[in-house]
């Protein structure tokens, strides 16, 4: 018999869309004959309250919202032994369900969730440098820098703008900017001086709403795609501003991919890091690759962003 769900609703998601789609989204759950326990949230601490619970119990944790919501989703479940999440897209971006390839609509989502399989996820765990706490996860995609700029006028935005906010928000940004200085150091130790614009760490394909800022990167691979974007006019770089809806922005040469297990990120001014659209630290911070940290339930037939799935295990004699 399939687990039962606990249906995680964040009800301002998408400027209401996740509280629109609930309704749908619980009675199609339970066309699929899936016993549904539909929760909303009221707040960040709340949702990670939800998730421990619904894991706890022996519920799969679906997350009905944005990557925010399943950022924090996930965060509490790497600890639960035996946890699983569910992705269905409610929010503006929808970026994880996007790579995971996870449709936008209702009768697909579920499907999902009713006839995928579970598979490890990896996560990036983001640590303030000085603090002793254990820091925090994301999902997608960690960055600083003009992205710390973007975001926060993206966030407040006004809802109506839906998925175009991310775009408005790197233009907004783009009047005000002047380059930073970063230094990257790896785990190898290894180190790099970069100035210009970001730089972006990269669990995930995508953010900002079909962004491909690291087009590589894989979910599973136990690795972190760390993309740098350097100095050239603000001219050029808002002419490129469309190659990264195709990942193809990563063949300029303003543009640098190193892939690491871990990377301590400082700059020459203070940047706020944002991860799934929230705030997560602030620099400097150090930013590790966690394998297999969550179990999420994919497609059946797999994921671009998914390594090949293993092999059933051989019936018994």
């Amino acid at each position: 018999m399939a687990a039962p769900v606990c249906l995680i609703v964040n009800p301002s998601a998408g400027g209401g869309r996740a509280a629109r789609l609930a309704p749908e989204m619980e009675s199609a759950l339970r066309a699929q004959g899936l016993e549904v326990r539909r929760v909303d949230t009221r707040d960040l601490d709340h949702a990670r309250s939800l998730a421990l619970e619904a894991a706890r119990g022996g519920e799969i944790a679906a997350a009905l919202s944005g990557d925010g919501l399943v950022r924090v989703i996930a965060d509490a479940l790497r600890d639960v032994p035996g946890a699983r999440l569910a992705v269905l897209p409610g929010g503006r971006g929808n970026d994880l369900a996007r790579v995971l390839e996870i449709p936008d609509e209702t009768p697909g989502a579920t499907a999902v969730l009713a006839g995928g399989r579970p598979r490890p996820l990896d996560l990036g765990l983001v640590q303030e440098l000085g603090r002793e706490d254990a820091g925090r996860a994301f999902v997608g995609i960690a960055s600083a820098g003009f992205d710390s700029d973007a975001n926060r006028i993206a966030n407040e935005a006004p809802a109506w703008l839906g998925g175009l906010v991310y775009a408005y928000g790197a233009l907004r940004a783009l009047l005000s900017w002047r380059p930073a200085r970063f230094e990257l150091e790896f785990e190898s130790g290894e180190r790099h001086t970069a100035t210009g614009y970001s730089v972006a760490i990269a669990n995930s394909r995508a953010y900002g709403g079909g962004m491909f800022v690291a087009p590589d990167a894989m979910l599973d691979d136990g690795m972190l795609d760390v993309v740098v974007s350097e100095r050239t006019s603000k001219l050029s770089f808002l002419k490129n501003l469309p190659r990264v809806f195709k990942g193809t922005h990563v063949e300029l040469p303003e543009v640098r991919v190193f892939r690491a297990a871990s990377v301590t990120v400082s700059a020459d001014r203070p940047f706020v890091m944002y991860a799934d659209g929230d705030p997560i630290g602030t620099l400097p911070v150090r930013v590790s690759a966690l394998p297999g940290a969550v179990t999420v339930i994919a497609p059946e037939r797999g994921s671009a962003a998914l390594g090949p799935a293993p092999a059933p295990a051989p019936a018994g004699g």
